[in-house]
């Protein structure tokens, strides 16, 4: 379960909050709202090596981009075909 704290709490006792993160994320708030989340240096380094899977798209040829819109799912996953093209017709 996720812990949400005030900026406040977190200034106050820092380490017990750092600490905590290690286990699971530490969401801060300041006003109110969220603001930041405190979590472990394995689980940042996750999300970021996921962002770099999703960014290398970005770099595809025209060709590649080509390629991959014609491409379809191996039979046993025509869900995932229809769920490719409803993103398709909903962004273009």
């Amino acid at each position: 379960m996720t812990s949400t704290v005030t900026a406040a709490a977190v200034s106050r006792n820092f380490e017990a909050y750092q600490d905590a993160a290690v286990c699971e994320p530490v969401i801060i708030t300041k006003n109110g709202r969220p603001r930041a989340v405190l979590l472990a240096y394995e689980d940042y380094l996750r999300l970021t090596r996921r962002d770099c899977r999703v960014e290398a798209t970005a770099n595809l040829s025209d060709t590649d981009l080509a390629a991959v819109e014609k491409s379809e799912m191996e039979p046993g996953l025509d869900h995932l075909n229809a769920e490719r093209l409803k993103e398709k017709n909903a962004a273009g």
